[in-house]
């Protein structure tokens, strides 16, 4: 049987590298459409960010129960389940008779989405332990970059041969055939298999309650700075994947696929090579420190902030192109370790909630803002330096890496350690 194989952690990797690439080219596709959506719809740029912060909050509001949720139930079911929500809201979409009903729909597919970040880091948690752990997760990473791309340029495509509504139901019917291909190749691990020093998978009869989560909270300063970072980070992201296309139509007069395409192909190439670099490099950093893979996520912070500033500013088409591509591979050094980085201080039961409570704070407090904020700033201050200023959030992002890494990581780690002896993980 496949399950036998000693390769399988990494088929694991592989199928749920599908289902988010469907996750995230499902996401991008509306922010391509914006030109034909303000067309149809006469809408403002605040509405057009409203489209992309609805998103942002229903995913971030849903996401520590679904968390919470998680830590509960068999993963492969939410994984799957989420994945045909959230592609029969995407086809929904395509019926949408007025603005009022875009936004629902776009915030409604938030609800659809937001247990598959919570299911699927617990699930690889529980496949690639310590040594594996970034580089799994960071090579899952690259579907988020592969999806973003496929879905801003084949939505900008599709919408400018067949219209706006063509591109939800192409991406919607996808995800629903896929959800049926993989429903008999998962396998659900055994919760805490991969922390163990033993081959044999552990059985995870306890589960955090919500006390013990928020207590595990207060007592791991390392979740709640790595959380705040994420925030930071997911705040200047979210600005990317929400307006760079439109910023291109309007500054360079792209056309609509190609505005598209530029705003993703080089950036998020770029960090599908990044993001493996930083895998690897927080895996090799992580058995020599504790906090070795945070300080790879504030190096790639702080390397990241000046090329996205570039990208806002620049009047040069070139200049453009290079500075897209270097934040893409610093981004991706960052975005490997999201969740590998906090796992190294939370144990198995309580991965979950955990991711959960960072999606939370990361779409709410960063990417729920991000979209809206700099939509009303383009009225007053121009598109460009609206994206440019919101780059100094990568400047904070990097200063609560640091501290993660260089003064809590170790006392967390070890407490984390001492809990799995103290249950009979290890």
């Amino acid at each position: 049987m496949i399950r036998a194989s000693r390769h399988y952690k990494w088929y694991v990797v592989g199928m749920l590298w599908s289902i988010a690439f469907c996750n995230y080219a499902d996401r991008q596709a509306i922010f391509s459409l914006f030109p034909l959506l303000s067309r149809q719809f006469n809408l403002t740029d605040l509405q057009l960010g409203l489209l992309g912060s609805s998103f942002a909050w229903v995913y971030g509001l849903s996401a520590p129960l679904s968390g919470f949720i998680v830590d509960r139930t068999q993963r492969k079911a939410a994984i799957l389940a989420g994945l045909r929500v959230w592609s029969l809201i995407c086809m929904a979409t395509a019926v949408s008779r007025s603005f009022g009903q875009l936004l629902f729909f776009r915030a409604a597919e938030g609800l659809g989405e937001t247990v598959y970040f919570p299911a699927s880091m617990s699930l690889i948690g529980d496949y690639h332990g310590k040594a594996t752990r970034s580089r799994a997760m960071g090579t899952h990473q690259t579907s988020v970059y592969a999806g973003t791309i496929a879905g801003g340029f084949f939505a900008g495509l599709i919408g400018q041969r067949y219209g706006w509504r063509a591109s939800f139901v192409v991406f919607g019917a996808a995800g629903i055939l896929l959800s049926y291909i993989l429903h008999a190749l998962i396998v659900e691990p055994a919760r805490g298999a991969a922390d163990q020093a033993g081959p044999a998978p552990i059985s995870a009869a306890h589960r955090a309650s919500f006390a013990e989560f928020f207590k595990l909270l207060a007592v791991r300063p390392t979740v709640t700075l790595c959380t705040l970072g994420f925030m930071c980070q997911n705040f200047t992201t979210m600005v990317l994947f929400t307006w760079m296309p439109t910023l291109l139509y309007r500054k360079f007069h792209l056309s609509l696929a190609l505005a598209a395409l530029t705003a993703t192909l080089y950036v998020q190439t770029a960090s599908m090579i990044g993001s493996p670099i930083g895998g690897w490099l927080a895996d090799m950093l992580r058995m020599r420190m504790a906090g070795g893979r945070m300080l790879v996520q504030a190096a790639g912070i702080a390397l990241e902030a000046p090329f996205a500033v570039c990208c806002a500013l620049t009047g040069s088409f070139r200049l453009l192109i290079a500075s897209l591509f270097l934040w893409g591979l610093f981004k991706g050094l960052y975005e490997a370790n999201i969740f590998a980085s906090v796992f190294d201080v939370v144990p198995p039961e309580s991965r979950g909630s955990v991711t959960g409570a960072m999606n939370m704070m990361g779409w709410l407090g960063g990417g729920g803002t991000a979209p809206l904020v700099v939509g009303f700033l383009a009225g007053r201050i121009g598109l460009s330096r609206s994206i440019a200023w919101s780059t100094s959030a990568y400047a904070a992002a990097g200063i609560l890496l640091f501290a993660a890494a260089l003064v809590f990581a170790g006392r967390d780690s070890r407490a984390m350690a001492a809990d799995l002896a103290s249950s009979g993980s290890l």
